[in-house]
């Protein structure tokens, strides 16, 4: 199922620009925020997956400040934020 890491294919126009916020320890080794370019119809899992995050380390997913599931496809010019679990207690 979707795509393995680095394996998008963009076709000239047909990009989707996507805003990238990420938090706590998903910046260590990456970026706070960056702009990418994906196919339509990538998954927010697809885009986890690129940017090496393990899906099941995923707490809470914003596009636009509003809570999204992992199979969302974000539109251009998104913002998508992704958070990890938070533990402690």
């Amino acid at each position: 199922m979707g795509l393995a890491p680095g394996d998008f294919t963009l076709t000239p126009g047909q990009a989707v620009s996507v805003t990238i916020k990420l938090f706590a320890s998903f910046q260590k080794g990456r970026f706070a925020v960056e702009t990418r370019d994906y196919p339509p119809s990538t998954t927010v899992a697809e885009i986890a997956r690129d940017l090496k995050i393990p899906v099941a380390e995923i707490g809470v997913v914003l596009v636009n400040a509003r809570h999204v599931e992992l199979d969302f496809c974000p539109a251009a010019g998104d913002i998508l934020a992704i958070f990890p679990v938070i533990g402690g207690g």
